[in-house]
């Protein structure tokens, strides 16, 4: 059984199109969390994850891909470049560089890239290919909301749970305030699709 912060769903077009229009979601970022979250449940079915969590952390971490007044195209793929502020110890975490500056474009400290704000290493150790052309992108929303959802059920992880679940949303970002704001999330888009009774 799901729970309120994480359920299922179903990506017939009908429903998206309504979750959509219920959530404020751009349904083509609602179509990439929903596949995610049904793709990651097929390769680890212990998992349980939920399309509302993968929403949760993509409207937390970008908008849904729109931070900065961008877009996803209609291969998912954002207009701008999203890239976080440089990881060099100041207000967040001292991370250096991991990957020659290649994906945040900084050969000094890493940055959180893409929809889903992936540091570099971490792109590497998950990132996949959920839009089947052969690469992996964090920034497309297919590749990066896949990559979050493997993250995510890594460990045999079990987000059916509230501590699996908050487990899980701890790994991402080892923060009270951030889990609080993705429950929060996660719960108002069950609530208002209908999946909460």
């Amino acid at each position: 059984m799901a729970t309120a912060v994480n359920v299922t769903a179903s990506p017939d077009a009908q429903w998206l199109a309504d979750a959509a229009a219920q959530t404020g979601i751009p349904s083509r970022a609602l179509r990439a969390y929903v596949a995610a979250s049904s793709s990651a449940n097929a390769s680890s079915p212990a998992c349980g994850i939920g399309w509302n969590t993968l929403a949760a952390i993509g409207s937390v971490e970008s908008g849904h891909g729109t931070h900065g007044g961008g877009s996803l195209d209609t291969a998912g793929q954002a207009s701008g470049t999203i890239v976080g502020p440089s990881l060099d110890g100041q207000g967040f975490a001292a991370i250096p560089d991991t990957d020659g500056g290649v994906l945040d474009g900084d050969s000094r400290w890493d940055r959180a890239v893409g929809p889903m704000q992936f540091i570099p290493s971490t792109w590497r150790l998950v990132g996949r290919d959920g839009n089947g052309d052969g690469t992996a992108d964090p920034f497309n929303i297919d590749d990066a909301a896949l990559g979050a959802a493997t993250y995510l059920c890594l460990h045999g992880r079990d987000l059916r749970s509230a501590q699996g679940w908050t487990q899980a949303i701890y790994s991402y970002n080892q923060s009270d305030a951030y889990i609080r704001r993705v429950k929060d999330k996660a719960v108002t888009y069950a609530t208002v699709t209908g999946a909460l009774i």
